[in-house]
């Protein structure tokens, strides 16, 4: 352990010299975001819709993992998942979330906090339907977060499944499905030389987006 102390704090870069400022932002965090993402693409950033989404339980104790974005709109972002996982179960009791997208290729981080509600089901359906089959099937063969005895009980479910929609589209799960993060703030960050990052955060007021800049 003290090799990788020693080599975590050991190791210092400095950033580049990309600025980000008031007068370079639209109005919107969207159009911001949508930016930010279509250059993310050009720069081939591995899985650029890849977000970080923190919750919490009735406890208040905080858990994390990295998810999917699959929708965007100026509504907000969607994700789908199992309706009886951990973060499912959280977002129950808490609709309370942190989301953030992490480009280190560009330097940039944009985090997102908001409140959850679930998609229609026609939407769920609609997601659910395009997926590759062997996901569908999955959806169906995991009972995600739940204690399993070993890998081979959890593909002899998928046989089990495989078997049952053999020859016949595979419905969706009724314990799948969509939530929809409805944010109220967004910051946007750039990295920049000496730690003296660019802080650009948004926050919603009465159905207007505010800018503010923050020191970093």
């Amino acid at each position: 352990m003290e090799i990788l102390r020693n080599y975590v704090n050991s190791i210092r870069r400095d950033f580049a010299n990309r600025p980000l400022d008031e007068s370079s932002t639209p109005e919107n965090p969207y159009a911001l975001f949508e930016r930010w993402f279509e250059e993310a693409v050009g720069a081939q950033v591995l899985d650029p819709y890849a977000m970080i989404i923190a919750t919490a339980d009735h406890a208040a104790q905080p858990s994390s993992r990295v998810v999917y974005m699959r929708d965007i709109s100026e509504k907000g972002l969607v994700f789908y998942t199992n309706y009886q996982s951990h973060k499912a179960s959280d977002l129950d009791s808490n609709p309370k979330i942190g989301a953030l997208f992490f480009w280190g290729d560009l330097e940039r981080q944009i985090r997102i906090e908001g409140l959850v509600e679930k998609v229609s089901a026609e939407v769920s359906d609609a997601y659910f339907s395009a997926r590759p089959r062997e996901s569908q099937i999955g959806a169906w063969a995991s009972d995600q977060s739940t204690a399993i005895t070993s890998r081979e009980q959890l593909e002899a479910r998928v046989k089990l499944f495989e078997a049952q929609f053999k020859d016949q589209a595979v419905p969706r799960p009724p314990h799948w499905g969509g939530f929809l993060i409805k944010p109220f703030l967004f910051e946007f960050w750039q990295g920049r030389p000496s730690r003296l990052h660019d802080r650009i955060v948004y926050t919603l007021h009465e159905d207007t987006w505010k800018r503010s800049r923050l020191a970093p």
